[in-house]
C-alpha cells in the first residue's frame, strides 16, 4: 500500500517554521485582546479587574462569555459557571499534551496556564515532540504577552471614548468569538451542534436571566449526539433487513 511505512519516523519539519506557524497563530490571536477589553470595560469592569481576567483566567472563550453575561445584567455566579462550563475543554486538551509533550514535572503547572485551542491546535499539527514543544511554546508566550497588553490597551481605549455601546463595540466581543470558533466547525456533527447551540442560546435569550441560555446551549452536544445515534442505528437496521431480504 503507497504512504509511509509504519515504523519510519515522521518527517523533520525546519524549527523556522514551527516557529513562523506559531507566531502567526499567537499574533492574529492575540490581537483580539483588545476586543475583550473593550467589552469588558463597557461591562462595568475596572482595569485593574478586566486585566487580572486576561493574566489569571486567559482562555478567551470564557473571559467574553462572563463579561457578556455581566454586560446583560446577569447573576455573577451564573455568569462565573457559564465561563467556567467553557473553560472545561481546556482539561481535555491537556490530557492529550501530556502525553504529547511530555513536560518535566516542574514545568508542568506552568504550561497548564497555557492549554488553550491555539496552542493544543499548533502541538497537534506537529510530527515529532521537539517540533510540538518548540510549537507549543512559542504559541503559549507570543499570545499570552500579546492578549494581556492588548487588553490593557483595549481597556484603556473603551475609557477614553466613552460609552463603548454608542459605538456598536459591545459587538466585538461576539464577533471575534465567531470568528475564531467558525473555523474549528469542519465536520457536519460540529456545525449542527453549533446550529442548534445558537438556537437554543438566541431562543431562551428573551425569556431567560442573562448567562443561562449559554449554559443551556450545551444540551446542545447530547442532543445532536442523541439525533446522530439514532440515524445510524436505523441506518444499520436498513442495511441488515436489506441483507435478510437478499437471502
Amino acid at each position: 500500500m503507497a504512504g509511509q511505512p509504519a515504523d519510519e519516523p515522521a518527517p523533520e519539519k525546519p524549527d523556522s517554521a514551527v516557529v513562523r506557524d506559531a507566531l502567526g497563530v499567537g499574533v492574529a490571536v492575540g490581537l483580539s485582546g483588545f476586543a475583550f477589553g473593550v467589552t469588558s470595560a463597557g461591562s462595568g469592569l475596572t482595569v485593574l479587574q478586566t486585566c487580572a481576567l486576561s493574566l489569571l483566567v486567559f482562555t478567551g472563550a470564557s473571559q467574553f462569555a462572563l463579561v457578556g453575561a455581566l454586560a446583560g445584567g446577569g447573576n455573577p455566579f451564573t455568569a462565573a459557571a457559564g465561563a467556567f462550563f467553557l473553560g472545561v475543554r481546556n482539561a481535555f486538551y491537556g490530557l492529550r499534551l501530556s502525553q504529547l509533550l511530555a513536560l518535566p514535572r516542574t514545568v508542568r503547572p506552568f504550561a497548564a496556564h497555557w492549554v488553550i485551542d491555539e496552542t493544543t491546535a499548533v502541538s497537534l499539527a506537529q510530527p515529532t515532540r521537539r517540533t510540538a514543544r518548540i510549537g507549543f511554546t512559542v504559541t503559549g508566550l507570543s499570545l499570552y504577552a500579546l492578549w494581556n497588553l492588548t487588553t490593557l490597551l483595549g481597556t484603556l481605549g473603551a475609557e477614553a471614548i466613552g460609552d463603548t455601546d454608542a459605538w456598536g463595540l459591545d459587538a466585538a466581543g461576539p464577533a471575534v468569538f465567531l470568528a475564531l470558533l467558525a473555523p474549528m466547525l469542519r465536520t457536519t456533527t460540529e456545525r449542527a451542534v453549533g446550529a442548534v447551540a445558537v438556537l437554543l442560546g438566541l431562543g431562551l435569550l428573551p425569556v431567560l436571566p442573562a448567562g443561562v441560555p449559554v449554559l443551556v446551549a450545551a444540551l446542545a452536544v447530547p442532543a445532536v449526539l442523541y439525533v446522530e445515534g439514532r440515524k445510524a442505528r436505523d441506518s444499520r437496521r436498513a442495511r441488515d433487513e436489506a441483507r435478510r431480504e437478499d437471502r
